[in-house]
């Protein structure tokens, strides 16, 4: 435990408080609840920003005709809006539904005022509830005649309760309240939106993991050991000079920085999660790249379910991309057709006339050249080889045009490289004891030698449409293959030695704004960590006196201070760590010692 002189310590309180960077003699800034804990100073903050916006309401569920419709009211009118809808009635207890009759406002209860005989009633006083104020929740019959004049008699209800004003909320807007009343932070706002945009079983489940307080609570505990570790800078520029340390300036900068690179770790990996956890909630870009009269369309449509694209025998009938968005195994994906790739001689529109087959024309060409970008741009590429029969008339062979390996040894050789999977059509030409089969996986691992055996798959989309059975065409075993494709690219990745991956299952919810939050705190990580290297390293050096050898401590812990700020943002709670925070720390592990 280290100690401050009582002398050090009443310094420490009577000098104006600044932040790393602010000059000594600069003019001090009166904080407002200074003297409020941060939770309670976040509360005052909150409480002050939404005062006056008075009470809202709004159809919880969605519009249109369904048995029950959630209308849900906010605000400190609950009470009124209650003894005007459901007069003669006390309020029920908390979190307990009452069956009540509602009427609508000005008049007295009659038949001709009943608005609905059977409604449910829940009342949440605050601050716990969802909003974190007062909420009244009328669960009432779903026709849209009963809806609309509930909502009618709600907005009447101005008059009733004159001190508050009661209007429809905007967009988002309980949502927004729940936030600024400290019930959710910017982390469960995002997952909240995946919740309700979630179509698929894994964007559902990578929605629920948000959800949770998980998130938060790991970025709150960064920070805080970033404040911590910009504490004890702290203490260093302002009694290196006159007090006694335990350790020396350049050991403790030393153990800041280990501590430092150890959270970068953990940085680095929550945002490499975050871009796994981008392809479970925005989808998977898969590409089918093959030659013409591959079976690329055939494939598609078999995946799909339905005719999605054109099938002909003629070459080049896909010319532009074919996208059709579908749920694989529970997974969103964006399954593209494209051109098949050939060589052929090019050609202008007038000379299309009379040209030989394998010719290219001008929007054929553009199709092809949009089909190697969009296999660049895929997440998975899927290769497609056929079966063929010898020019010769006798026995099958398997081609590799030259412009499919080409396009494929690019997008596998790509920084990251593409994940792939091959595979071989019209399988249902060779005899069921052929060993071509084996002949033509050995080929295509000669030609793309990136590949595993168990990335090739021989189907039959021929025997998939015309055949009864198990699994007619292997279709059924060719998915199964990508499914495992899909898991092996969204699992989440943990720091080198980290012998448990489950605990980073939570980061693959992290969010676009997040990452790109968490990429900004490891830059100024990384800035820290150069910060703290000494420049010039000398024997000996930390002696009593010396602020860290070469090392600009106000610097380093200006690098700090940014880092905790990228946090703060995602959480949206607070400040980077403000001076009473860091004033906390420093009186937390420093021990004040009585005068003698």
């Amino acid at each position: 435990m280290r100690a401050l002189s009582y002398g050090a310590a009443r310094f420490l309180l009577r000098r104006p408080r600044r932040a790393v960077g602010i000059p000594r003699h600069a003019t001090p800034v009166r904080l407002v609840g200074a003297g409020l804990s941060p939770r309670v100073s976040a509360r005052y903050r909150s409480l002050s920003s939404i005062s006056g916006e008075g009470t809202i309401y709004a159809l919880s569920t969605a519009a249109g005709r369904a048995a029950i419709a959630v209308i849900r009211i906010s605000g400190p009118a609950c009470a009124e809006i209650y003894r005007v809808l459901c007069p003669g009635h006390p309020l029920p207890k908390p979190r307990y539904a009452a069956l009540r009759a509602l009427y609508g406002p000005p008049h007295s209860p009659a038949k001709s005022t009943l608005l609905d005989s059977n409604a449910l009633v829940l009342y949440f006083p605050a601050p716990k509830s969802v909003t974190g104020e007062d909420v009244l929740e009328l669960h009432v019959h779903g026709g849209p005649a009963v809806v609309k004049a509930v909502l009618a008699a709600i907005s009447r209800c101005t008059t009733a309760a004159e001190s508050h004003s009661i209007r429809h909320a905007e967009p988002g807007e309980f949502t927004r309240r729940a936030f600024m009343n400290d019930r959710l932070d910017l982390t469960q706002v995002e997952a909240l939106g995946d919740t309700l945009s979630a179509t698929t079983e894994q964007q559902r489940r990578l929605s629920v993991r948000g959800t949770t307080s998980n998130l938060g609570k790991r970025y709150e505990a960064w920070r805080q050991q970033l404040l911590n570790a910009r504490g004890e800078l702290e203490a260093l520029i302002d009694f290196s000079e006159d007090q006694h340390f335990d350790e020396s300036p350049t050991q403790l900068v030393t153990s800041v920085a280990s501590q430092v690179d150890e959270l970068r770790r953990q940085v680095k990996a929550y945002s490499t999660n975050a871009i796994r956890g981008e392809l479970l909630r925005n989808g998977i870009n898969i590409s089918l790249l093959g030659a013409p009269n591959a079976g690329k369309s055939s494939l598609l449509n078999l995946i799909v379910g339905r005719e999605a694209a054109i099938v002909s025998r003629e070459a080049g009938t896909t010319r532009d991309i074919v996208e059709v968005g579908l749920d694989i195994g529970g997974w969103y994906c964006q399954l593209g057709d494209m051109a098949g790739l050939r060589s052929g001689s090019k050609i202008s529109a007038f000379q299309a006339t009379g040209t030989e087959n394998n010719a290219v024309g001008e929007v054929e060409q553009e199709g092809i050249r949009r089909a190697k970008q969009r296999a660049l741009d895929s997440d998975i590429l899927i290769i497609v080889f056929s079966v063929e029969p010898h020019l010769s008339g006798s026995g099958y062979h398997l081609p590799i045009d030259s412009s499919v390996h080409h396009a494929a040894i690019q997008a596998l050789a790509s920084d990251p490289p593409k994940n792939a999977l091959v595979v071989i059509n019209k399988t249902d030409l060779l005899s069921p004891d052929s060993s071509n089969a084996h002949t033509y996986t050995s080929s295509i691992l000669s030609a793309l030698p990136s590949l595993q055996p168990n990335d090739i798959f021989p189907i039959s989309c021929k025997h998939a449409s015309d055949t009864e059975g198990e699994d007619p065409g292997r279709i059924q075993a060719f998915l199964g293959g990508l499914v495992r494709k899909f898991e092996e690219i969204t699992a989440p990745v943990s720091p080198e030695g980290d012998a448990d991956p489950s605990v980073w299952q939570e980061a693959l919810g992290a969010t676009e704004r997040q990452r790109v939050l968490l990429e900004k705190c490891l830059w100024h990580l990384d800035e820290f960590v150069e910060v703290a290297s000494p420049t010039h390293p000398q024997p000996g050096d930390g002696g009593e006196g010396d602020e860290g050898g070469d090392v600009d401590i106000v610097l380093a812990a200006e690098s700090l201070r940014s880092a905790a700020e990228c946090l703060a943002r995602i959480t949206g709670r607070g400040e980077a760590g403000d001076v009473e925070e860091v004033l906390g720390v420093i009186f937390e592990k420093w021990v004040v010692l009585p005068r003698v």
